[in-house]
C-alpha cells in the first residue's frame, strides 16, 4: 500500500515538473519575444519609431511671407502691407472641430454661416493644413483667446500682413488686386495651399506676382497629447517678396484721371517714346481694390462685377475697340513700303466709292475733291485710303499693323492685355470658317469691320510712328524689368516722313480734323491723328446729340509731341463720346501739354530718360 503511494507520489511530482517546465518554457519563450520586440523597435528601428513619435510630439507648418511693396517712379508707395491678428485652427490638433469651433465662438462672435462654412472647408482639405477662425482680431480678443487656450486645442493666433492699396482708386488698375489662389496643382508652391496666403488676380500683382510673392518660412511647434502647443522648437523666418518699382507717375496719372472726370468709360495711355515708359494708364471708371482685399460678401463681389459701366475692366488693356482713321497711317505706309503708292500721287473723292456692287462712303458726303496723302491724312478721307487698300491688300496691311505693334500683347509686366484683331484671309478661314472679301480690306483700311486694338496698343503704335523704331511699352522699372533697346522699324525713311508730315498736317493747317489738340500748345508742337469709330449703323441724317448714349461713336485721338524732336506718344479712347476731333483731341492736347510742362522741372521727372540724354540718343 505504501509502495503504491509512494508510486503516486513519485508519479504526482513528475507530472508537476513537467508542467512547470512548460509553463516556464512557455513564459521564457514570451519573454524571448517580448524583449526581441523591444529591441527591434528601439534599437534595430528606433529611427523610423522615433520619427512617428516626433511627428506626434511636433507639429510643423509654413509661414506665409510677406509681399513686396509696388511703388511709383519716385518711391511713391503705391502697394504695401498692414499688420494685423488673426486666429486659426489645426483640425489635427483640434480632436473635435465642432467642439472647439463652439467654443471659440464664446469668445470672439461667430455667425452660423461662418462656422458652416469653416467646417465645409475642413472636410475638403488635409486636417494638418489650417484653418482661418477669424481675421482682423483687436488685441483685446487675442489676449481673450489666449487665456482660454487650455480649452481650444489646436486654436492659435498669429499676425498676418493684409495688402493695402495706398492710392486707391487713383491706380487700382495698374495694380490689380490679391485674392486666394484659388485651385492649386500638385506641383505648385506649398505655401499657397495656407488659408492666408494671396497672389496677384489682375494687373501687376499679378504680373509680377513671382516676385512680389517672397519665399515661405518654416515653424516648428511641439504639443501635448491634448493638441495644445507647448512650446516652438524651431523657426525660419519667411523672405520679403522684392519691391516693384513701376514708371507710372502717380501724380501724372491723377491729373489724367482729373480729365476723364467727365466721361463714363474711357481710356488714356501716356509714353515716352524714347525708353518705351508707360508714365500714366488711366482707366474710368475705376474701383478701389482696398474693398475687395478687406473682404467682401457674394453678394457684394456679384454687385461690383455686375455693376454699370464694369468698373473691374482696366479698358486701357482690356478694351478692344475699332482703332477708326488712327489706322490710316497703317494703310498709307503699307502702301508707301509696297511701292503700290507714293506721297504725291492723288485720289479723286467724290463722297463714296462702289465696290463689287456695295457702296462705301466718305464720312464728308459730298467729298473731298483730289487730294494727295498729305491732304488725305489732314482731312482724314476714307475714299483716299479705300482705294490705297484695293491696290495694297490685306495681307500687307495687316503685317505692317503687326510691325507697328498692333495684334499683341506686351512683356512690360500687366497680366490679362487683350491682343486685339489684326485680320486678314487666314484670321478670318480660321476664326469665321468664311472668305475673306474686298469689302472687308476696304472696311479694314479705315480702321472698322473686323479691326480691333487696345488704348495701350494705339499709344505703342504712335510712338514708333514718332521714333522710327520697334518701341515696347515698360511699365516695371529697371532693375526688375530692364528696358530693352528699340530697334529701327525697316521702313523706308521717305514713307515715314511722309506719314508724320500728314499727321502734323492734321493738327496743325487748316482743315486739319485735329486742330483742337494744339489748343494749349499753339501750333506746331503736336502731331495726330483723330478717329471716329461707328458703333452702329445708323441714318445718314443721324446726329451724335439725339441718340442715345450707347448708340454714339467712340471718339479716339492719337498724338506725340514736341514734333521736331519726339517724346512723348499719348492715346485716348472716349467711348460715346462722338467725334475724336471735337473731344479725343483736345484732351490729348492737355495731357501732352502737361508733359511738357513738367519736362521743364527736373524734380518732376523721375529716374527716367532726360530730353537732352533724349536728344542724343
Amino acid at each position: 500500500m505504501s509502495s503504491w503511494d509512494g508510486d503516486g507520489r513519485d508519479g504526482g511530482a513528475r507530472s508537476f515538473t513537467r508542467r512547470a517546465l512548460l509553463l516556464g518554457g512557455v513564459q521564457l519563450g514570451l519573454l524571448g519575444l517580448l524583449g526581441e520586440r523591444l529591441y527591434r523597435v528601439q534599437v534595430t528601428k528606433d529611427a523610423h519609431f522615433g520619427a512617428l513619435a516626433d511627428r506626434n510630439r511636433v507639429f510643423g507648418r509654413l509661414l506665409v511671407p510677406a509681399r513686396g511693396r509696388i511703388l511709383d517712379r519716385r518711391g511713391k508707395v503705391l502697394a504695401d502691407n498692414v499688420e494685423g491678428y488673426q486666429a486659426i485652427v489645426v483640425p489635427d490638433l483640434a480632436g473635435d472641430l465642432h467642439e472647439v469651433i463652439e467654443a471659440f465662438g464664446m469668445l470672439v462672435r461667430l455667425p452660423l454661416d461662418e462656422r458652416r462654412q469653416i467646417l465645409r472647408r475642413a472636410r475638403r482639405q488635409p486636417r494638418a493644413l489650417p484653418l482661418v477662425l477669424a481675421r482682423d482680431l483687436t488685441w483685446q480678443q487675442v489676449a481673450r483667446i489666449n487665456m482660454a487656450a487650455p480649452q481650444l486645442p489646436g486654436v492659435s493666433t498669429e499676425i498676418v500682413s493684409r495688402r493695402r492699396y495706398v492710392q486707391g482708386s487713383l491706380t487700382g488698375h495698374v495694380t490689380g488686386y490679391v485674392g486666394h489662389p484659388g485651385r492649386v496643382a500638385l506641383d505648385d508652391d506649398p505655401v499657397l495651399r495656407l488659408p492666408g496666403v494671396r497672389v496677384g488676380r489682375t494687373g501687376v500683382e499679378r504680373g509680377m506676382d513671382q516676385v512680389l510673392r517672397g519665399e515661405s518660412g518654416a515653424l516648428q511647434l511641439e504639443v501635448n497629447a491634448r493638441g495644445r502647443i507647448v512650446r516652438t522648437l524651431d523657426r525660419r523666418e519667411p523672405t520679403r517678396g522684392r519691391d516693384v518699382h513701376l514708371t507710372i507717375d502717380t501724380e501724372f496719372q491723377g491729373y489724367v484721371m482729373g480729365l476723364l472726370g467727365g466721361y463714363r468709360r474711357a481710356a488714356v495711355v501716356a509714353m515716352d517714346v524714347t525708353s518705351g515708359d508707360v508714365l500714366a494708364m488711366a482707366s474710368v471708371p475705376s474701383f478701389d481694390p482696398n474693398v475687395i482685399v478687406t473682404g467682401m460678401s457674394d453678394g457684394e463681389w456679384g454687385r461690383l462685377q455686375d455693376a454699370n459701366d464694369d468698373p473691374m475692366t482696366n479698358r486701357a488693356i482690356r478694351g478692344q475697340y475699332p482703332p477708326g482713321s488712327t489706322f490710316k497711317m497703317v494703310t498709307a505706309l503699307a502702301a508707301l513700303t509696297a511701292g503700290v503708292a507714293t506721297p504725291r500721287d492723288r485720289i479723286t473723292c467724290t463722297g463714296s466709292i462702289e465696290v463689287a456692287s456695295q457702296r462705301f462712303r466718305c464720312w464728308k458726303r459730298s467729298g473731298h475733291g483730289r487730294l494727295d496723302l498729305h491732304g488725305a491724312l489732314r482731312e482724314s478721307c476714307d475714299c483716299y485710303f479705300y482705294e490705297t487698300a484695293l491696290k495694297v491688300g490685306m495681307r500687307r496691311i495687316a503685317g505692317m499693323a503687326r510691325q507697328l505693334g498692333l495684334g499683341m500683347a506686351y512683356p512690360c509686366g500687366l497680366a490679362l492685355q487683350k491682343a486685339g484683331i489684326v485680320p486678314d484671309p487666314d484670321w478670318k478661314r480660321g476664326q469665321l470658317e468664311q472668305a475673306w472679301f474686298t469689302g472687308d480690306t476696304v472696311l479694314a483700311s479705315i480702321g472698322q469691320g473686323y479691326v480691333l486694338s487696345t488704348p495701350l496698343q494705339l499709344a505703342v503704335m504712335t510712338a514708333r510712328l514718332a521714333s522710327g523704331r520697334a518701341v515696347l511699352p515698360r511699365i516695371v522699372a529697371a532693375p526688375t524689368m530692364r528696358a530693352v533697346e528699340a530697334k529701327p522699324l525697316e521702313l523706308p525713311a521717305e514713307a515715314l516722313l511722309a506719314v508724320r508730315r500728314g499727321m502734323v498736317a492734321c493738327v496743325n493747317e487748316p482743315g486739319g480734323t485735329g486742330h483742337a489738340a494744339a489748343d494749349r500748345l499753339g501750333r506746331g508742337l503736336v502731331a495726330g491723328k483723330t478717329g471716329t469709330s461707328q458703333v452702329a449703323r445708323l441714318a445718314d441724317d443721324a446726329a451724335d446729340g439725339v441718340l442715345p448714349w450707347e448708340k454714339r461713336d467712340h471718339a479716339l485721338f492719337v498724338g506725340y509731341a514736341p514734333v521736331a524732336r519726339p517724346r512723348y506718344a499719348v492715346a485716348a479712347v472716349l467711348e460715346h463720346a462722338g467725334s475724336g476731333g471735337r473731344t479725343a483731341a483736345p484732351l490729348v492736347g492737355e495731357v501732352l501739354a502737361e508733359l511738357l510742362r513738367r519736362d521743364d522741372e527736373p524734380e518732376s521727372r523721375g529716374p527716367g530718360v532726360s530730353p537732352r540724354e533724349a536728344e542724343r540718343g
